[in-house]
């Protein structure tokens, strides 16, 4: 019988080896993976290692660092450098350029970590040309595509290297005060950066997972709330904190709003949508607390920090870590019993966190108790997503598979 087709296909197992190229093609593996490894290891040295931490960075100072710049500025890097892909049709950073970025953050990381002035100026140098870096490739794709709804992006994350700058500088100085002003500031250019992502990001998911659901995205009041939020950390750096106050108060009630507005009924049954809408509720609430705080009604900077940080952010990258490392990998748009078990232990991380600034007896068993269930949720994460994220994506495979498939139609003298 004559041959009509002949198919070879390349092994399954060869298509699952992990690759650089995979590893490195778009920045959410390496960057996911960073941050969310450090945000286990961070914590865990902070509460169950101390001694450890012998750079020039005091314990607490490092870790209100580490958390804000070390793990949640460097989810959103990961996060807008992927984003941008669909924005500008550009691959902003691959291969050697984003294995770099990666290795000014490992750079960055240790630094802190070793004694001497030498490694921490090292380490500032790291981290902020790796903020700059970030921005640079932004700017270059999202301006050179004239992409003007994302015009303010990279001027975002620069804006959070440069709170990061300014933060360094008064820990060196040793200036208290001035350091926990910085600090705010940059943990409300997070918070304008989380907004943005969030509030266009959130209504898509939904809408594409819940059949016939129907989101109006908002726009106006979406302006008015990153208005309100640009305000509030001109006004803090100012010390205005009346105005301050006010402005916070404006753009956390709109998010609350928001939340209500997304129907959040409706997504009841899916988690990966639930867990989104519980963090963008979470920093709402987190930026109420905050405008308390400035208006002197909250004496302890502490808890604002907190729900902003923790029931906040990440909450919401957890979420975000999960749905779009999926739907960038190819795989589905599913949540197993692990990612579910994930988002649970986050919650519980960050309600127990609050548990212990309350002054009671049992704050440090909360307090543990927190750390572990932290340190478990993004071991988790790493210990599902790993595998996945050093090998091609499963669209990716597919796509291989059809480049090297051989097919050879018979001539007309063989019919």
């Amino acid at each position: 019988m004559t041959e009509l087709m002949r198919i070879d296909e390349p092994g399954q197992a060869r298509a699952l080896v992990p690759q650089w190229s995979a590893f490195l093609e778009m920045g959410f593996r390496p960057l996911y993976l960073a941050g969310c490894f450090w945000a286990a290891v961070a914590v865990a040295l902070w509460l169950f290692a101390p001694s450890l931490l012998r750079g020039q960075l005091a314990g607490v100072i490092w870790h209100a660092h580490e958390m804000l710049w070390g793990f949640i500025a460097t989810i959103a890097v990961g996060f807008l450098l992927t984003a941008g892909n669909n924005w500008t049709g550009m691959n902003l950073l691959k291969g050697r350029a984003l294995g770099a970025l990666g290795l000014l953050w490992v750079l960055a990381r240790v630094g802190y970590l070793v004694p001497g002035a030498a490694s921490f100026w090292l380490a500032a140098a790291c981290e902020l040309l790796f903020f700059a870096w970030a921005a640079a490739a932004l700017g270059r794709a999202i301006y050179g595509a004239l992409n003007q709804r994302n015009y303010g992006v990279p001027l975002l994350v620069l804006a959070l290297g440069v709170a990061d700058a300014l933060f360094l500088l008064a820990a060196w100085q040793g200036d208290y005060v001035l350091l926990m002003q910085r600090f705010n500031a940059g943990l409300l250019c997070m918070a304008v950066v989380a907004l943005l992502v969030a509030r266009r990001v959130i209504p898509f998911f939904a809408m594409r997972a819940v059949p016939g659901l129907t989101i109006p995205m908002h726009t106006r009041s979406g302006h008015w709330q990153l208005g309100a939020s640009g305000l509030a950390i001109a006004f803090g750096l100012l010390g205005w904190m009346s105005a301050m106050a006010t402005f916070l108060a404006a753009a956390g009630v709109i998010a609350l709003v928001q939340v209500l507005a997304w129907k959040p009924w409706a997504v009841r049954r899916v988690p990966l949508l639930w867990i989104l809408y519980v963090g963008y509720a979470a920093l709402g609430m987190g930026l109420l607390v905050a405008a308390a705080h400035a208006s002197g009604w909250l004496l302890r900077a502490a808890w604002p920090v907190h729900v902003i940080g923790v029931a906040g952010f990440s909450v919401l990258i957890i979420g975000m870590v999960t749905r779009t490392a999926l739907g960038h990998l190819g795989r589905p748009l599913r949540a197993g019993s692990l990612i579910v078990w994930c988002y649970v232990l986050v919650i519980a991380a960050a309600a127990l966190r609050l548990l212990a600034l309350l002054p009671t007896s049992w704050a440090m068993i909360a307090l543990h108790a927190s750390a572990g269930a932290w340190v478990l949720a993004f071991g988790l994460y790493g210990w599902r997503f790993f595998p996945m994220m050093i090998r091609p994506g499963l669209d990716q495979k597919a796509t291989s598979v059809l480049k090297a498939v051989k097919i050879s139609t018979p001539s007309r003298t063989s019919r």
